[in-house]
């Protein structure tokens, strides 16, 4: 049986005025139960604690200051998550409520023990519910959206599809609330294409992502071989539709995995911290040869990282990124050493390894 991540947007989750959707709530949760009960694991990811604070505590419009959120969020959390537990207690399914920030995405050891708890309540058939601590979070440690948050938890526990549901019937080539001719895209092959498509920012006056948001989770999750499918949250029968394979909303076809757990962590949870300038010839033997980056190779650094730090490298300052890594090198070392060669490295910084980033810890953009 399949192993899924369902996501629930706030527009699902609660309408306009921060009231529980009951009816697609009970609908999701029975429709999830069912298959939890038939063997399936599956994982929800919802948004909606700040909406449902919103509505608890009287306020007008969605607040914009931090702590005005965060204080939205801590009313509405644990009224939200009471809510999945009651819908999925009545289904005989047990539940657990897991809050996660982006620097338990980040920082690579609490990304294990995320991965190890919930690998656990799977193993024990118990299903999580996760959403962003958004009490604790900050603008610069937030996802931002939880559909980012339903990738990661994808890649995660390693899901064989990841579920986005939506108040739209999928992806159209237009916004249909404004375009009568959009049509729905029923299937994507090509994430290169949907650049000539009209695919919109807007969200619901409670939420915070979008339909562009769902579209970079999916490039994020079919990278790492997790089908995805965005689809109408609101219709029954849609998550199971879904999940077992069956053709509903916008699906986007699992890519063959290119990377490890580890390089997939790298190159979509860790943030970086600089840039690293290099010239065609380093450039060319990173994607190319597959080989480490040297000091000899680099011809500028821009920022102030640490040691242990992602950076990306790029071949020009304001152009693409050819890739990033983890440096073996501070910002400062960096600027001493770049352009020498190994044996000056060496003589310059005693203790310093050959590689400024180790192919093992470098994956192409």
């Amino acid at each position: 049986m399949p192993r899924a991540v369902v996501k629930l947007g706030s527009s699902i989750v609660a309408d306009d005025r921060g009231e529980l959707r009951d009816d697609v709530l009970e609908t999701v949760c029975a429709e999830v139960a069912g298959l939890h009960l038939a063997g399936s694991e599956v994982v929800v990811v919802t948004s909606g604690a700040i909406a449902r604070g919103m509505r608890l505590l009287g306020l007008p419009v969605r607040p914009r200051a931090i702590d005005e959120l965060q204080a939205a969020s801590a009313v509405g959390q644990g009224k939200l998550y009471r809510a999945y537990d009651e819908l999925l207690r009545a289904h005989g399914v047990t539940s657990a409520q897991v809050l996660l920030t982006f620097f338990d995405m980040s920082a690579r050891t609490h990304y294990l023990n995320a991965r190890q708890t919930l690998r656990r309540l799977l193993d024990w058939r118990v299903l999580p519910v996760i959403n962003e601590n958004d009490t604790t979070t900050t603008d610069e440690i937030s996802f931002g959206d939880n559909d980012f948050l339903a990738a990661q938890v994808a890649v995660l526990t390693s899901a064989d599809a990841l579920v986005l549901l939506t108040d739209t019937d999928g992806l159209f080539t237009a916004d249909p609330r404004v375009d009568p001719g959009a049509r729905l895209v029923e299937e994507v092959a090509d994430f290169g294409a949907l650049r000539e498509l009209a695919i919109g920012t807007e969200t619901s006056p409670l939420g915070s992502g979008g339909m562009r948001s769902k579209v970079v989770a999916a490039e994020m999750a079919t990278a790492a071989g997790i089908r995805v499918v965005i689809a109408n949250g609101r219709r029954a029968g849609t998550v199971a539709a879904a999940v077992t394979g069956e053709p509903v909303g916008t699906r986007f076809a699992a890519r063959p995995a290119r990377y490890s757990s580890f390089k997939l962590w790298l190159k979509y949870a860790k943030p970086t911290r600089g840039r690293i300038l290099v010239d065609p010839g380093a450039e060319r033997a990173l994607r190319e040869g597959g080989t480490s980056l040297l000091p000899v190779g680099i011809v500028d650094v821009a920022g102030d990282f640490e040691a242990g730090d992602a950076v990306e490298v790029a071949r020009a300052a304001d152009g693409p990124g050819i890739g990033k890594g983890i440096t073996s090198y501070s910002a400062a070392e960096l600027r001493s050493v770049k352009g020498l060669k190994s044996a000056e490295v060496r003589a310059r910084l005693p203790r310093a390894t050959e590689e400024a980033v180790h192919r093992d810890y470098f994956v192409l953009g």
